[in-house]
């Protein structure tokens, strides 16, 4: 069930995605949020660090995991505002999150549903909420490319 609170801190993820794109990295942006405070921010930085690795969700992962001193992030939420792929899906299972909650679905990369679903499978279950404030998440996106096709 998606609350006020998930459309507040999806908010947030846009404004690290809006970061990345003025960074000209896609425009994918994310918060942790544990026991109602936000406690990680990022966004995707391929570009800027020349890593394919550097997906919003691997970087707020390996922060959060840093922050707090180990890699099960329980009482975790993640706010993304791209549907995971299954490299970051991977990982939001292997660390335990325990809620992910995306705004654009991703038809072409998306694990948790649209493509695949990782949830599917014999393995740690995150709860998962998609489309919020998909609208924006997707604009955002499609801006860029946009942009990206004119230049």
């Amino acid at each position: 069930m998606i609350t006020d609170a998930d459309i507040f801190y999806m908010r947030e993820a846009l404004k690290e995605a809006e970061a990345a794109a003025a960074d000209d990295e896609v425009p994918v942006g994310a918060v942790m949020v544990r026991d109602g405070e936000i406690i990680a921010r990022a966004r995707n930085r391929r570009e800027k660090d020349k890593n394919p690795l550097s997906h919003a969700e691997i970087k707020i992962i390996n922060d959060t995991s840093s922050g707090l001193g180990g890699w099960r992030l329980t009482r975790c939420t993640l706010y993304v505002t791209l549907e995971p792929c299954p490299m970051c899906a991977g990982a939001i299972v292997n660390s335990r999150i325990e809620r992910v909650v995306f705004g654009a679905y991703d038809e072409k990369a998306g694990a948790f549903g649209t493509m695949l679903n990782l949830t599917d499978y014999p393995l740690f279950k995150p709860t998962v909420e998609g489309g919020v404030l998909k609208d924006e998440c997707s604009a955002l996106l499609t801006d860029f490319f946009k942009k990206k096709r004119t230049k």
